[in-house]
């Protein structure tokens, strides 16, 4: 007897719905496995079954493929034009939405946060979170989190950003020096920024809310009104209830305490710059 397949929910998203089709014009194609349609259309089968889950955009020159292989006369092409908009799973989906119009967005980090990370750190960051993911779809979450930092940088600022920095992020190595260097430039660079505040959170500061590896992340939006995202590795969960985003107000208002203040967060920032670099000589 064969696994059972997973439930599919339509109707949570677009994004959802064209994987709820792929099912749906396998079963009528003599219920068709998955394993038999990624040989027809040459596509990872395990990638495809994320996209028919509703966990991964379907990429672009996919729904060509499924067309042809299901003779649908460009239904998936017609549904991918809703599909790709939405470029994150549900968990990020409302965050980045709601991220993307925000007024002020304070932000607490175990590592380099998504919003400052380089393009090498980036990808680092992507492979080693999914280590089992296409190479279209990594490139698909790259592409994704470069352009959301675009706002960070665009004059007039849109937006106040706060940033806390485990200062764990300055001590683990990502990548070569080199890859370093260039992290911990961006990251000095933007706390230059007026409308950026960027602080380091001392390994010396012992316990505190987040220790667990979560990241806490505060909007406040355009409204007025706040919410609160709390993520771990691979959850995610969004807070709009006023008590649920007050109590994560004041966690956040605790590591700011912990925190160096900005001008010591520089300081630090660039005495491991200058570690590295003095440690590279030697290391050649």
């Amino acid at each position: 007897m064969g696994a059972q397949e997973r439930q599919l929910h339509p109707d949570r998203s677009p994004r959802h719905f064209y994987g709820s089709e792929i099912r749906r014009f396998r079963k009528l194609h003599d219920n068709m496995s998955l394993a038999r349609l990624s040989k027809i259309i040459n596509f990872s089968v395990s990638h495809l079954s994320r996209i028919e889950g509703g966990e991964s955009k379907p990429p672009e020159g996919l729904s060509e493929l499924l067309d042809a292989a299901f003779g649908t006369d460009g239904h998936f092409q017609r549904l991918y034009m809703l599909a790709k908009k939405e470029p994150f799973p549900d968990k990020y989906g409302t965050l980045l939405k709601l991220a993307a119009t925000a007024r002020a967005q304070a932000t607490y980090t175990l590592s380099f946060p998504g919003l400052l990370q380089t393009k090498a750190v980036v990808l680092a960051m992507l492979q080693a979170g999914e280590p089992f993911a296409d190479p279209v779809e990594i490139n698909d979450w790259l592409t994704t989190r470069l352009e959301r930092q675009e706002r960070v940088y665009r004059q007039p600022a849109e937006c106040r950003y706060w940033f806390i920095v485990d200062e764990y992020a300055l001590v683990r190595p990502i990548g070569s020096p080199a890859v370093m260097v260039e992290q911990l430039s961006k990251v000095l660079e933007a706390s230059e920024l007026r409308h950026v505040t960027v602080q380091v959170l001392p390994l010396r500061a012992g316990a505190h809310s987040e220790l667990g590896g979560s990241s806490l992340t505060l909007l406040t939006l355009d409204d007025g009104s706040e919410v609160a995202y709390e993520e771990g590795s691979r959850s995610g969960k969004l807070f709009e209830d006023s008590q649920d985003v007050q109590h994560r107000q004041g966690l956040y208002d605790l590591l700011r305490a912990q925190a160096l203040s900005p001008t010591d967060s520089q300081a630090k920032i660039r005495s491991a710059l200058e570690g590295i670099t003095d440690a590279a000589p030697r290391q050649a």
